[in-house]
């Protein structure tokens, strides 16, 4: 199905021919046309599968259609987001779908000062896209009303409710209008998803287009089994050996991150962080350096696996597997996109071979090892095995035989 045969606003399709989209990806084919006559959904959609457009889109639809003049600090539509980056990736795609649209679109983040975002409140805004817990700083002092919102959308419900952002959302849900659309994408569809759909749908679709915790069958996974002291030194081997340009690789602490920094810095590499101990505009540089090629690799922690989205990324490196085998999932979605070829590579220590089988029996598939010479790991079995050999049943202690006088 092509986006020409949806009759959409010419200003919309021809920022749609501007971004080079034609045919729609299953979520966009399912969720558009509900969506756009003003239906709740509740759409499980991978990331990479090009839901923010299937949100998007409708609503855009359905403000020029209507067209309103914005009160002073009011907003017609509100996309809550749980990270920043996810956050001001979104402002960036959907600011590409409204650039021939008389609408403003504005993000409130942390890492920005107050005060300017207030500023730009107090006009109005057309489309608001927050974190929650800002939003709520900025309604506690009075600079958002959100009595007219007309149009909701929860985007990566599942990790707001991993996050524990679900109070301040429904929080915030309750100073808008019961009359409001509301558009609930989720990942997952966990128990937890589905109640707070039930609490804040009305009358909802559901949408499905993949497999829970699918991964794009565009991606290659290997695995590399190395000691853990030994990481840097193999990911150095492989990235001139393979020539990797453009690699993201996670790591699962800040520390961690920060360390590899370090040591990729004598290898001559240039690199660049993104972890929640720097700041927003350092962020912000990081990501805009590492898209337009200034840096070849990109050192993140898990804030940055969902929402990121970069064109033509080829490789995704887990430095550290991610403690919870969903993360996997995400952090590699970042790679094979939009029917692209994708590499998803892994640094596994023998400490870490639970983590893997657990990722393993999530995705319903095994990984390939690849054992590279002079980075061999023991086996893990064998170890606990020549321990149980050497180690002896002690004799019980025989009684004393002292005579008591």
């Amino acid at each position: 199905m092509i986006f020409s045969s949806l009759d959409l606003a010419p200003e919309i399709q021809q920022a749609l021919d501007a971004c080079g989209y034609s045919k729609m990806t299953p979520i966009q084919e399912q969720a558009i046309i509900p969506a756009r006559r003003g239906k709740d959904l509740l759409a499980n959609a991978q990331t990479g599968t090009g839901k923010t457009a299937a949100f998007a889109l409708p609503i855009l639809q359905q403000m020029h259609d209507h067209p309103k003049l914005l009160q002073p600090g009011n907003t017609r539509t509100l996309i809550l987001t749980p990270t920043r980056e996810l956050a001001m990736q979104l402002a960036e795609t959907i600011q590409c779908y409204a650039q021939f649209l008389s609408l403003n679109i504005n993000v409130l983040v942390g890492g920005v000062k107050i005060s300017a975002q207030e500023n730009k409140l107090k006009a109005g805004v057309d489309i608001l896209i927050a974190t929650p817990g800002r939003l709520l700083e900025h309604m506690a002092q009075g600079n958002i009303n959100l009595s007219q919102v007309e149009f909701v959308v929860l985007d990566e419900a599942d990790r707001m409710l991993d996050m524990g952002f679900i109070t301040d959302v429904l929080a915030i849900l309750q100073k808008t209008q019961k009359k409001r659309q509301t558009l609930l994408f989720s990942a997952t569809m966990s128990q937890p998803v589905k109640e707070l759909a039930h609490q804040i749908l009305h009358r909802h679709e559901i949408i499905s287009v993949a497999k829970q915790n699918a991964i794009a069958d565009t991606i290659e996974h290997v695995v590399y089994p190395v000691e853990e002291r030994r990481k840097t030194e193999l990911f150095l081997e492989l990235i001139e050996k393979h020539n990797w340009f453009k690699v993201l690789i996670f790591t699962s602490t800040k520390a961690q991150a920060d360390e590899l920094m370090s040591k990729l810095k004598p290898a001559k590499i240039k690199a660049a962080i993104c972890h929640g101990n720097k700041s927003q505009g350092a962020r912000r540089r990081a990501i805009a350096d590492f898209k337009s090629d200034k840096v070849q690799v990109l050192i993140a922690t898990e804030v940055a696996a969902r929402g990121l989205d970069i064109q033509s990324l080829e490789y995704v490196v887990n430095y550290n597997l991610p403690y919870l085998a969903e993360d996997y999932v995400h952090r590699v979605g970042r790679t094979g996109r939009a029917g692209s070829k994708g590499h998803a590579i892994s640094f596994v220590s023998r400490e870490e071979e639970r983590s893997l089988a657990n990722i393993e029996r999530l995705i319903g598939s095994h990984i390939k090892r690849i054992k590279v010479p002079g980075y061999e790991v023991s086996d893990r079995k064998k170890i606990v095995k020549n321990i149980g050999k050497n180690i002896r049943p002690q004799r019980a202690n025989k009684p004393s035989r002292t005579k008591i006088n």
